[in-house]
């Protein structure tokens, strides 16, 4: 059966929104991460501490560029996302996701961002 691809989109999406309590929800026990400022794996409670305001995003835009099922279970997906802080600072980056099917749903275990130039 395919994955319906519009799920995953969706927790994306919310990812960027979303507070502690959706990242303990929707991350995987560990998740691999690769940020400019930061590489390596997070525990999926580190990861959820990064949710906590004022570190929200607001005015988020997003343009899916690709996404692929290597194989059941697994779903990677690539995107542009324009989004601002909500204290305004702009923000602009190539991210790519890849989620794992668990027995109680997806499960966000990769995550990179490339922050591209800002857009005038």
């Amino acid at each position: 059966m395919a994955t319906n691809h519009d799920e995953i989109f969706a927790l994306e999406k919310d990812f960027w929104t979303g507070g502690e309590k959706f990242f303990k929800a929707h991350t995987d026990g560990d998740c691999l991460v690769a940020f400019p400022e930061m590489v390596g794996v997070m525990s999926n409670a580190d990861l959820a501490e990064t949710a906590r305001k004022p570190n929200r995003w607001k005015d988020l835009e997003i343009e899916l560029k690709g996404i692929v099922e290597p194989s059941g279970g697994i779903v990677l997906l690539s995107y542009e996302a324009h989004a601002v802080r909500e204290g305004g600072e702009p923000y602009n980056a190539l991210v790519s996701s890849g989620y794992v099917k668990r027995g109680d749903g997806w499960k966000m275990m990769f995550h990179a961002q490339t922050p591209l130039k800002a857009v005038a």
